[in-house]
């Protein structure tokens, strides 16, 4: 058996006296190129997923004339998040959160039902590192040729084939960063600043940054990364249960397992007959046989060698599969069909639901003006010289539509109070461009008689927002503070 990647060693002397270390030096892995039907699915995936995070910053969206074009895109200049049709405000983050909690939800039900398969198909890490491995196959031909160049490494055909597949992965890395820092700013505009070297500093240092990581975590460190770096493989285990679907190895079909030549007899033997493809195409190095392990990604490759190796052999398919541990104890008697309505199941799902109703009824519902209010705490009130008070007041006016508008201040509930807003005398009157944020210092007056018909020292009175052009009104809450009666 291949051990896997870093495995653990004792410390314990050996008999010659000698200390073993306690990590073993990484054994490199030269996963075999699979053929089959999870292997296509796992092309086409890789080719969607990337697509996607290249091509995304270069879509266009028209809002008008007074907003970014591009589809999506953080703004945080303007600290905006533009996705399409929808934008998200600074103060509206719980978006951003509600999302995450979709996301995680989705991970804990695909878990449940399906194993690692977020791992084996969409994660970032595995998506680079197939990418990377492809390269490098080009490159340097399949496994026993990347073998052979390894043992002769210092060959001209060893070094010239090697630097290709590192510039290769170079120029993935440098379009890697490229495309993220795209996402921050307008990706034409961008990118014709790197060419012209007029990009700012920190786009190049970010650039940079990704390249480098992607360089290092697909093309160098690989399954390394899953086994040391990532947390989920510790904690999947809590999301599985015996209807699990896992990728495994159907012991009662496949052992006792060994050799098989051809013309011999397949009685009182199992359908496995060691070939150990399943281990060549692993890109873990693991063997499935040997049960459950926290560095299988469940990218199902194996299932396709295995597949191969039997219809060689003219064996049935399927003694490597998704299967659940139900079904493996029941063996060849057969097991229930999967229950997909189990209570972790429908927790999720129901969780899931849950969020996504509450996150598009505040989408549907959130209004289009958004007013905040902050009084003046130094000093709390001022007394005038007529016996009056005044209290001063920072309005904030959000326009959350695309055209500008024009708002009306009023008071309601404060009987007698007198508005002056500083910087406008056209009747408190407040112009808000687009998708902008006004601010407005305005200040309430009471008379001497007002003061005396308050009931306290804090009076509540809501400051009216009126919309010029069709009427509509929004209330925000406030008090005016006066003297201790």
């Amino acid at each position: 058996m291949e051990a896997a990647p870093g495995v653990v060693r004792s410390d314990a002397p050996t008999k010659s006296g000698e200390v073993q270390p306690l990590y073993a030096p990484r054994l490199k892995i030269y996963p075999k190129e699979a053929h089959g039907t999870f292997r296509t699915i796992k092309w086409i995936v890789m080719a969607v997923t990337l697509g996607i995070y290249y091509l995304v910053p270069w879509l266009r969206w028209d809002r008008g004339p007074y907003l970014p074009d591009q589809a999506v895109l953080i703004d945080f200049p303007a600290r905006r998040f533009y996705f399409f049709f929808i934008e998200i405000w600074p103060q509206e983050f719980y978006y951003i959160t509600g999302l995450l909690v979709l996301a995680a939800l989705a991970l804990f039900l695909v878990t449940s039902v399906a194993g690692r398969v977020w791992c084996g198909y969409t994660c970032p890490q595995t998506v680079w590192t197939d990418l990377m491995i492809a390269v490098e196959r080009f490159w340097q031909g399949d496994r026993n040729a990347r073998l052979r160049l390894d043992r002769h490494r210092w060959s001209g055909e060893a070094l010239w084939r090697k630097t290709a597949t590192h510039l290769s992965w170079i120029i993935i890395s440098l379009a890697t960063g490229g495309a993220f820092v795209f996402y921050f700013a307008d990706a034409p505009t961008l990118a014709r600043e790197f060419m012209d070297f007029d990009a700012p500093t920190m786009a190049y240092i970010f650039v940079g940054i990704f390249a480098a990581t992607t360089y290092l975590l697909g093309g160098i460190a690989r399954e390394q990364v899953c086994v040391y770096m990532c947390p989920w493989p510790r904690i999947q285990g809590a999301m599985f249960d015996r209807d699990s679907l896992l990728i495994s190895y159907r012991t009662w079909r496949g052992e006792p397992h060994g050799p098989h030549k051809a013309g011999q007899s397949w009685d009182d033997r199992g359908d496995c007959i060691d070939c150990r493809q399943c281990v060549a195409v692993c890109p873990a190095g693991i063997d499935i046989r040997d049960g459950p392990q926290f560095e299988c990604i469940q990218c199902a490759l194996c299932i396709d060698a295995c597949d191969t190796i039997m219809d060689k052999v003219d064996r049935p398919r399927g003694l490597i599969a998704y299967d659940t541990e139900r079904s493996l104890e029941a063996g060849d008697k057969g097991a229930e069909p999967i229950n997909l309505f189990r209570p972790r199941v429908l927790l999720y799902a129901g969780a899931m639901v849950l969020v996504s109703v509450i996150m598009v009824v505040a989408l549907v519902l959130r209004p289009e003006l958004s007013v905040n209010v902050q009084q003046d705490r130094n000093p709390l009130y001022v007394r005038l010289s007529d016996g009056g008070v005044r209290n001063g007041y920072t309005v904030k006016l959000l326009n959350k539509l695309y055209l500008p508008r024009a708002f009306k201040i009023s008071v309601d509930g404060l009987p007698g109070a007198t508005l002056d807003m500083v910087g406008h005398e056209d009747g408190a009157v407040v112009p808000v461009p687009p998708d902008k944020l006004q601010s407005v210092k305005l200040y309430l007056t009471l008379t001497k008689q007002g003061v005396a018909s308050l009931s306290g020292a804090a009076t509540p009175f809501s400051f009216v927002i009126t919309d010029i052009a069709n009427g509509t009104q929004a209330e925000c809450k406030a008090t005016f503070q006066g003297p201790q009666r």
